[in-house]
């Protein structure tokens, strides 16, 4: 039980980062989480790999989801090891804090899972 509330927390997420890149990027949570200006703003090939990025957070998010309800333990762990390394590898490209900030609740969940709690 615990594992599944931790896991949809992360699938929630990733919906509101595919919210903010791909649909709410001119607002002001999008300008500070993602440290955007106004040219950052102006340039379409910036706000093309943020919607990009934003689909890519969507389909983790599915991926949890659709995991969770199928209640297929190899595929919920499968999709929160997806989180993980897409969490560390930000982590070393973009900005350490995203290794706690979405890393943390899936290795939470991840753990969970494995002691199936």
């Amino acid at each position: 039980m615990l594992a599944d509330i931790l896991t949809v927390l992360v699938a929630v997420e990733h919906f509101y980062i595919l919210y903010l890149e791909i649909f709410a990027l001119d607002s002001a949570a999008a300008r500070r989480i993602f440290r955007l200006d106004d040219s950052d703003l102006a340039n379409p090939k910036i706000r093309t790999l943020f919607a990009n990025q934003g689909l890519y957070n969507g389909f983790l998010g599915a991926g949890l989801v659709f995991s969770l309800w199928i209640q297929q333990p190899l595929v919920i762990d499968f999709f929160l090891i997806c989180v993980i390394i897409a969490a560390v590898y930000g982590a070393f490209t973009a900005n350490r804090s995203i290794l706690f900030k979405q890393g943390l609740p899936a290795v939470l969940a991840f753990i969970a899972h494995l002691w199936r709690c």
